[in-house]
């Protein structure tokens, strides 16, 4: 095992329409452009920490290879401008790339005062190469449920991408939930970017259960006073799959409240990175923010990088961070050995509660289903039969987006 822990101090929606013209068009800068390689671009700086350590360490960013956009004379619609200023955990080249391959962005609205019933579902097939820009906008005093699913099951090398900018205005709820749920061919670059009005909550759970190579790239900013984000990241990740994990909050109201947990599971040789950086701006009077995270090694080929990062230019506040990481220990085996419980099968109890918490907040079918189409495969048939018999039938509506990567 290799560790690295780097510390420093009835709703209406609405939805663009695509143009079509006959001049080539493409999101790309030239400075983004120039690493284009044959058909393959390398991404610089993706899932770059607000802060960066030391170069030598190389946790400041993750190489990142994807197709090229092949510009056909096509003009697809793009967010309003209101989105323009938002920018991802992912960094600004990832987030153009993927404005630059998916087809017509989508904007959803939910009305003042309203509460959604049924989520609003953004699901991504790797297996279609898929990839989606989505805007959405949670009015004022509004309540809705997100979801950002992305699953992928053929055993064929794709590369995927989700990205959504969410504004939430004054006293409204947010939902979130987001699951990269594929096997261990695919590729996938999720990114949010939340702007957070004053007394508005966001809760977020992030459950990342497979992929060769995935990037989540998360950026929430707390303007608003008083403004609140609880967020929740699961993991498992297995064989030689990669994870990186990029988690940005930046306290700019007074009054605010972050706290981002961590916890997840490596085995085999699985590599996993986690940047997490709560910024406490000048004026942030009254704000806490913390984070925390708990590995559980579950084998010594595993690589885990964790750099939980508090930048603060204010007095009266508070903000707090950590990491634990580690296998279960001799008292906890010789507990669970009086129990009949080997390691091994130990070890694949704590999986299976990862599954079954991602099951039982996946709010759709189309979530739900790839969580348990992921849990086959990692923990079984029987497991996943017992969480579709414990959870019983969803039959929850959704909105859905179509759009394809284009080769």
């Amino acid at each position: 095992m290799s560790t690295n822990t780097n510390e420093q101090s009835t709703p209406q929606e609405t939805t663009t329409s695509s143009l079509t013209q006959e001049q080539p068009t493409s999101a790309f800068t030239q400075e983004t452009a120039m690493h284009v390689t044959k058909d393959v671009i390398n991404l610089a700086h993706v899932n770059a920490p607000w802060s960066q350590t030391w170069n030598y360490l190389h946790i400041n960013n993750i190489p990142f290879s994807v197709p090229a956009p092949e510009v056909r004379g096509t003009l697809y619609a793009r967010l309003p401008p209101l989105f323009d200023r938002m920018t991802c955990g992912l960094g600004k080249d990832a987030q153009k790339w993927i404005e630059s391959v998916a087809p017509d962005a989508h904007v959803i609205e939910i009305p003042k005062g309203t509460k959604r019933t049924e989520p609003v579902v953004v699901d991504v097939n790797a297996d279609a190469h898929e990839a989606k820009d989505t805007g959405i906008i949670v009015r004022e005093g509004a309540e809705a449920t997100i979801v950002l699913v992305s699953y992928g099951k053929e055993a064929q090398d794709t590369t995927s991408a989700n990205l959504a900018r969410i504004v939430a205005e004054r006293e409204s709820v947010i939902h979130l939930v987001e699951i990269v749920a594929m096997n261990d061919t695919h590729q996938h670059l999720q990114g949010v970017a939340l702007d957070v009005d004053d007394r508005a909550k966001i809760d977020v759970h992030q459950y990342a259960l497979g992929g060769k190579k995935v990037a989540f790239g998360f950026s929430c900013d707390l303007h608003g006073n008083s403004s609140r984000l609880d967020l929740m990241l699961r993991y498992f990740t297995c064989e030689h799959e990669r994870l990186d994990v990029n988690h940005l909050c930046r306290q700019r109201g007074r009054n605010t409240r972050c706290t981002m947990l961590s916890n997840g599971i490596l085995t085999d040789y699985a590599y996993k990175t986690l940047r997490e950086t709560i910024d406490l701006v000048h004026g942030a009077k009254g704000s806490k923010g913390n984070e925390a995270e708990t590995v559980l090694v579950a084998s010594d080929n595993v690589m885990n990088e964790t750099l939980p990062v508090i930048l603060c230019d204010e007095d009266d506040v508070l903000g707090n961070h950590g990491a634990s990481i580690g296998s279960i220990g001799p008292e906890q085996l010789a507990y669970l050995a009086d129990r009949g419980l080997t390691e091994e099968e130990a070890n694949k109890l704590f999986t299976r509660a990862i599954f079954d918490d991602a099951a039982i907040h996946a709010p759709d079918t189309v979530s739900r289903n790839a969580v348990l189409d992921r849990a086959r495969v990692i923990v079984g048939d029987d497991v996943a039969d017992d969480f579709t018999d414990a959870l019983g039938e969803n039959h929850a509506r959704s909105y859905q987006i179509n759009g394809v990567i284009e080769d």
